[in-house]
């Protein structure tokens, strides 16, 4: 499949029958020579470290004319109510269950995140949005002066809203003092751990989630890198990578005692083979 570079569009699904919690589909597309991994991803609505787990032989920057690169867009659901807003920040997704309309299918919608990275790691919980901000201005933290005056980029006290805002032109703030879910203007940076802890999303992204959701909407942040999916029967084991910096082998240990405690009964995995899979945490379900 052969393509130009343009922006997402939400993926969008049909919530699963009732115990099954798994949405979308892998597929593949092949590259053109001047495509990179992250113009990819922003196509199919991914984000960076999402499709570079999943093509981990393909060099980002430079994939190749005739290259066929995998879209892990196969999904399976947090493990958390179906309800408002959940984060995944292991997986580094956003869903957004809408109201049911009478008459209508209910439906989720997944949203590519960044989130914080090491030493400003995004909270867990439950929240809400509180208010809704159209072309927001910035107040950066005391820390986050320091920390930009100390790499020589000094920030002012207000950054106005325009195309120097890192916040984009959207936010919705949430009742955790200090965070948000925004837009951005380095849209490069959405499926990488990079901010200060809030979550930040493609600029196409956050003004369709900003039309949709009101305030008072629920919010919920987990992280699960590891699902168990269920489908027509069907089961599946999708592995993201940590976001915690823990030895491996307490990764393993962790890893081992929840496979014992999520696996079916009557299903066995061979030690070796689950244990690649968390080594790889490439992002695409594996059929037990």
């Amino acid at each position: 499949m052969m393509f130009g570079f343009t922006v997402a569009r939400a993926s969008t699904y049909l919530l699963p029958s009732a115990g099954d919690n798994m949405v979308g589909a892998i597929q593949s597309v092949t590259a053109r020579h001047e495509d990179t991994l992250s113009d990819i991803a922003r196509q199919y609505d991914l984000g960076y470290d999402q499709i570079t787990a999943a093509n981990p032989r393909v060099d980002p920057w430079l994939p190749g004319e005739g290259t066929r690169i995998v879209l892990p867009t196969e999904y399976v659901l947090p493990d958390a109510p179906r309800q408002g807003i959940v984060i995944n920040l292991a997986a580094m997704r956003l869903f957004y269950y809408p109201p049911a309309q009478a008459g209508q299918p209910s439906e989720v919608i997944t949203y590519p995140i960044g989130v914080g990275r090491e030493g400003w790691g995004t909270p867990l919980g439950k929240t809400r949005i509180s208010v809704k901000i159209a072309n927001p201005s910035w107040t950066p933290p005391e820390s986050i002066r320091k920390e930009h005056a100390e790499n020589g980029d000094p920030l002012p006290a207000v950054v106005p809203a325009g195309p120097d805002n890192p916040l984009g032109q959207f936010a919705l703030r949430l009742a955790l003092p200090g965070y948000l879910i925004h837009g951005t203007n380095k849209p490069w940076g959405v499926g990488m751990r990079v901010s200060h802890g809030c979550i930040r999303l493609y600029p196409e992204d956050i003004a369709a989630l900003f039309a949709k959701v009101p305030a008072g909407t629920p919010v919920l942040i987990v992280n699960q890198p590891w699902l168990l999916g269920h489908d027509n029967g069907h089961d599946y084991l999708q592995i993201f990578s940590q976001t915690s910096e823990a030895p491996a082998a307490q990764t393993q240990e962790a890893f081992t005692a929840w496979l014992t405690q999520h696996l079916p009964p009557g299903k066995a995995i061979d030690s070796r083979i689950a244990q690649g899979w968390l080594k790889a945490a490439n992002g695409i379900p594996e059929p037990l």
